[in-house]
């Protein structure tokens, strides 16, 4: 069999999302007849169907399931290593830290102040995100380390615990909720989480496929909708010691789950900076547990 290029890989991405030939080529920017060419030699290079076809219905074939996943996380690794060459070719190399805003537990600025001592250091470039988009950056190439919450797709990382937070509720000063003192999720039926999701169904864990707050002003928004009663919300210990508000009051809720964050970065990294980085952030954050809640619940 020859060796299919990454181009077909991509046509073939592009069809197996689509599921039509018009919409792929036209996302491909290339004629249709060519695409669907291209598309039969790769079948005819495999030896398998990759692709059922009626005059009105394209589908995938068990084997273009296995393909498709497989073509991305190929395709994904062609990017990583184009973008990491492109790195390691700059006259001034950086270390890209992929986080979501706020959510490093405090402990940011004594990191980079550990990191700077280290031989191997690098100047610190960061690559701001919503929940759920640290682990793409680090898989396409566009971060080389990540500050990310759990629970995260860990396949092909490296990864290192680095603190678990406690999370408080935050509500309106005006809303009933404020006056308990024992608050558990099944209290919170009837209100909602920023984007809409209910409240009392938060579960163990944060949902990293809903989105989040990527920056200050969303921030800002989020606190502004729940002092006017719209909206509750769960943030870390850390973010509540730093965006204490008048009208928003915290109470503790007993089953709800912290928030863990981890380092992680490519498991083939071999990079003195990715190294330092982590022995400088590790060495902080067991050195700076998380601070208890106690002190914040009943603000204000």
């Amino acid at each position: 069999m020859n060796d299919i290029e990454v181009r077909h890989l991509r046509y073939f991405v592009a069809v197996a999302e689509e599921l039509h030939f018009g919409r792929a080529a036209k996302r491909l920017g290339m004629a249709q007849p060519h695409l669907s060419r291209a598309i039969r030699e790769m079948e005819r290079q495999i030896g398998v169907p990759l692709l059922e076809r009626t005059t009105r219905h394209v589908s995938l074939t068990p084997a273009g399931e296995v393909l498709l996943r497989d073509a991305r996380t190929a395709l994904d690794a062609v990017t990583a290593a184009v973008r990491r060459t492109r790195q390691a070719g700059q006259a001034e190399p950086v270390l890209r830290l992929a986080l979501k805003a706020d959510y490093d537990g405090g402990l940011l600025p004594l990191i980079f102040a550990a990191y700077e001592r280290e031989p191997a250091a690098l100047r610190v470039e960061l690559v701001l995100g919503g929940r759920g988009e640290q682990e793409p950056a680090l898989r396409d190439g566009r971060a080389d380390i990540a500050l990310l919450p759990r629970p995260f797709d860990d396949h092909g990382f490296d990864v290192e615990p680095l603190l678990t937070e406690p999370r408080l509720l935050a509500v309106a000063a005006t809303d009933p909720l404020a006056s308990r003192e024992s608050l558990h999720l099944a209290d919170l039926a009837g209100r909602v989480l920023p984007y809409g999701r209910p409240a009392d169904r938060e579960g163990d864990a944060p949902d990293p496929s809903t989105p989040q707050p990527s920056g200050r002003c969303d921030l800002a928004q989020i606190f502004n909708l729940i002092e006017l009663g719209r909206t509750v919300w769960f943030p870390p210990v850390s973010i509540v010691r730093r965006h204490l508000r008048p009208g928003v009051a915290y109470r503790a809720v007993a089953d709800l789950s912290p928030v863990w964050l981890d380092l992680a970065w490519p498991q083939e990294s071999r990079s003195p900076a990715v190294a330092a980085f982590v022995r400088a952030a590790c060495s902080v954050a067991a050195a700076h547990p998380p601070q208890g809640a106690e002190s914040l619940v009943g603000v204000p």
